[in-house]
């Protein structure tokens, strides 16, 4: 009986009605009424007892203690830096401000330095969100306004002036809204398979930009394995081994637990190739492991356990490396329920990335280890990007970088989202992308006098930092 209530109920949802693309940006517009675009402007006092230091602390208790320091000493770089390290003080922060309702599978790290190229699964470049680890069922609204303040604050950091690091905020509004009213108008289809590829990148450029922009895919395409392969190891009695850099990249015997590296890699693979197709499977069974270590990556990330392996595969031409990387609960799970919360947080991010990204890598699989969730990808794998460093990137062609960020997150919400009903609710003119910007300038704000709270709390002795940072 069950069973047939189940399928009574798909077939339900398959013979339903479905409202017209009209009446879907109607039904968008009309919660305008309880919601004005307006209102996401505001940015609400902070309540007595927020402490992003206290937040911080609490992260640290679940990440490897000896690693800890080093997430400090990169999120004390830059305004721009704390920003990226701080998705779950920002998530709680969002919880008071205004949101229409409307919900997407969520990136819920959502900041410029989280978009960029990647070889999609036929080895094309196309640029596109490239971190998911936060990823979750979540309002359109949280990831536009951390996107937006991160354009803001970053544009501080390559040395924009406040006329200018508000327009990259506004871009990335406005990039976001344009494209999703495109996509709001589109059969779903033809949504799932759109990218941007390597002439939309540089079509959104000044001339004066398209040699470093081409620059840039030319840098990505050529990370490949083999590219890793040099820089990455050295040839050790005529086998390659990963070199080491304590404490950014070490070898061990044993894991923090005290159980042989080996081991433990021979159980996380099995479970892993269960996560696979068949054929991948098969393909990834054609490889030899060399050679496995720990590696420290990113800002928010670090702490959490990670390594990479070093597979071989016909001969020495043909390394694979693999990134084994734990998942730990999204800082959208407080917030918002989600049928995962209880599941594989491994499953979780893999799913969000099929979701989002649309043709991801074809070994991206999960496992679980001795109650700890991991995902595994690809290391490198033609993955590239702007350079967001003073100097390298002008602060105008940045800006111009920021509608495609928008653009971006409109394809990836659209793929999960109401793209019409969103649009409707955003509608044709400038009123949200203003809005947006307003809220951008105060996060901005918040985010100088959070980095001056964690600069404070390190030169009190409060917060372990690391000599050195990279």
């Amino acid at each position: 009986m069950a069973k047939q209530s189940k399928s009574q109920a798909m077939l339900v949802h398959f013979t339903a009605s479905r409202l017209s693309i009209e009446e879907r940006f109607a039904a968008g517009k009309a919660l305008r009424e309880q919601v004005p675009r307006e209102s996401h402007a505001l940015l609400p006092d902070p309540a007595p007892e927020r402490d992003p230091i206290a937040v911080l602390k609490a992260q640290a208790l679940t990440r490897l203690q000896r690693l800890v320091p080093v997430r400090h000493a990169r999120m004390q770089e830059s305004p721009f830096a704390f920003l990226r390290g701080a998705a779950a003080i920002m998530a709680a922060d969002l919880v008071a401000t205004p949101r229409s309702g409307l919900m997407v599978q969520a990136c819920g790290d959502m900041h410029v330095a989280n978009i960029g190229l990647y070889a999609s699964a036929e080895r094309n470049l196309v640029m596109a969100i490239n971190d998911f680890d936060e990823t979750h069922l979540g309002p359109w609204e949280w990831d536009l306004k951390r996107l937006a303040a991160s354009a803001l604050v970053a544009a501080e950091y390559l040395g924009a002036d406040p006329a200018r690091q508000r327009e990259a905020a506004r871009m990335v509004a406005a990039g976001y809204r344009t494209k999703l009213r495109e996509y709001g108008k589109m059969g779903f289809m033809q949504v799932w398979y759109d990218r941007i590829d390597q002439s939309a990148v540089l079509d959104a450029f000044s001339a004066d930009a398209h040699k470093k922009v081409e620059a840039s895919f030319a840098k990505a395409r050529g990370r490949d394995h083999l590219q890793v392969l040099g820089k990455m190891t050295d040839l050790v009695d005529d086998q390659h081994r990963i070199r080491e850099l304590h404490p950014f990249v070490i070898r061990e015997t044993h894991t923090e637990d005290g159980e042989p590296v080996y081991d433990v890699l021979g159980e996380l693979l099995e479970a892993y190739l269960a996560s696979l197709p068949e054929d991948r499977r098969i393909l990834l069974k054609r490889y030899r492991i060399l050679d496995v270590v720990r590696k420290v990556v990113g800002v928010g990330s670090v702490g959490t356990r990670c390594w990479v392996i070093l597979l071989s595969g016909a001969d020495d031409d043909d390394p694979l490396f693999l990134q084994v990387k734990e998942a730990q609960p999204s800082v959208l799970a407080p917030y918002f329920t989600s049928e995962e919360d209880s599941g594989s947080q491994g499953r979780r991010v893999v799913r969000g990335q099929r979701m989002i990204q649309g043709s991801p890598d074809i070994f991206l699989g999960w496992c679980e280890l001795r109650g700890r969730h991991f995902y595994v990808r690809q290391l490198r794998d033609m993955k590239g990007g702007i350079d967001i460093t003073p100097g390298v990137v002008k602060p105008r062609h940045f800006v111009e970088y920021c509608q495609l960020c928008g653009w971006a997150l409109a394809l990836a919400h659209a793929k999960s989202g109401d793209a019409a009903r969103i649009a409707g609710y955003m509608g044709k003119s400038e009123v949200m992308d203003e809005a947006i910007a307003d809220f951008a300038e105060a996060y901005g704000e918040r985010t100088r006098e959070d980095h001056r709270l964690l600069l404070a709390a390190i030169a009190r002795g409060d917060l372990p930092v690391a000599s050195e940072a990279r």
